[in-house]
């Protein structure tokens, strides 16, 4: 049974990285990627010139420039970025976001975005072939030191962070020219 759930799942993820609607109801593939806060996603930007133009990701764009990560994302990389939406971080206790970029936070800021980061790309195959291999789990190491945990829950691929949270991705297979982002419905905090 758990082998059949596998299988399902990988062909749920084939079918949105060849253009399907799985994994949040958007379509992925290279040569199309999705529209990501109502902006044009471009395979030939990098995550950051890309991330600007989200109107979802305002608080995440500037988070990364009070942490001073813009030349990292900036950089060849590969990166995967786990891209939690402004509706993500509104959800975190009153004050968290405030407080955290404030300049003498920036330590912890740091931490916790570059949590949201794995290096290299792992894009939908890639992930459900980590996720198949782990027996239905894939443990990502993140650019942190930290680790996240991709799972899959009827069709959609969900990231358990340290403290036990539970991300899900709602939009897959952004192509960047230094990696790929997949946008996710809740900030992941570090242990």
């Amino acid at each position: 049974m758990k082998k059949l759930m596998i299988a399902v799942g990988v062909s749920v993820l084939l079918g949105a990285c060849a253009g399907g609607t799985a994994m949040g109801g958007s379509s992925g593939g290279m040569s199309s990627n999705p529209m990501v806060g109502g902006a044009a996603m471009y395979p030939t930007k990098d995550i950051v010139d890309n991330a600007v133009n989200s109107k979802d990701h305002t608080t995440l764009v500037a988070a990364v420039k009070a942490a001073d990560l813009v030349g990292t994302l900036k950089s060849p990389g590969p990166f995967t970025v786990f891209a939690p939406t402004n509706a993500a971080f509104a959800a975190l206790p009153a004050g968290t976001v405030d407080t955290l970029l404030k300049p003498e936070n920036k330590p912890t800021l740091s931490k916790v975005l570059t949590y949201h980061v794995v290096p290299g790309r792992m894009d939908g195959p890639a992930l459900m072939s980590a996720i198949n291999a782990g027996g239905g789990k894939a443990t990502l190491k993140t650019a942190s030191g930290g680790t996240l945990t991709a799972t899959m829950s009827g069709g959609n691929v969900m990231v358990t962070d340290a403290k036990g949270g539970t991300a899900m991705v709602t939009i897959a297979n952004v192509y960047q020219s230094n990696g790929v982002i997949h946008v996710v419905n809740k900030v992941l905090l570090p242990g």
